[in-house]
């Protein structure tokens, strides 16, 4: 199994704690697929909107394929994902519900497909991103410790 990562969200895990994530696919036009494979693509400011029974990447940014010219795809538009029905019954349920959200984490290569990794996520506030940001410090000062002796 070949994987290839091409984008991913590092400010979704300072952002939000990452409860569950999933594996979905992406409808895709050609150029789009030749653009991500030159690993042309962006999801920092992308997020995942669920309805009733269909799930959609929106506001990420895959640039243009240069050869396509005139064929080409529009750089921002909405992009469906594909989940199983219990899946996407289940994420429905999650951000109605329980005030969850969901965010993509990372987008990759697999076996020549693009796939998303999407986390179903809950919002940290001010002193929670300041509580890991102290714990990253802390282990990099115990590491540096580690690494002089």
């Amino acid at each position: 199994m070949n994987v290839k990562v091409v984008a991913s969200n590092r400010k979704a895990q300072h952002e939000y704690f990452l409860l569950e994530r999933l594996e979905a696919g992406i409808v895709l036009t050609g150029s789009e697929i030749k653009s991500i494979r030159a690993g042309q693509m962006s999801i920092k400011e992308a997020y995942v909107r669920v309805d009733g029974n269909e799930a959609w990447l929106i506001e990420s940014h895959i640039a243009p394929y240069d050869p396509a010219s005139r064929m080409n795809h529009d750089p921002k538009r909405p992009r469906k994902l594909l989940l199983h029905k219990k899946e996407i019954a289940q994420l429905w349920t999650e951000v109605r519900q329980k005030t969850l959200t969901v965010v993509p984490t990372q987008v990759y290569l697999k076996d020549g497909r693009a796939k998303l990794e999407i986390a179903v996520a809950k919002g940290k506030k001010n002193y929670d991103k300041r509580e890991s940001i102290a714990k990253r410090d802390t282990d990099r000062e115990i590491h540096r410790e580690y690494k002089i002796r």
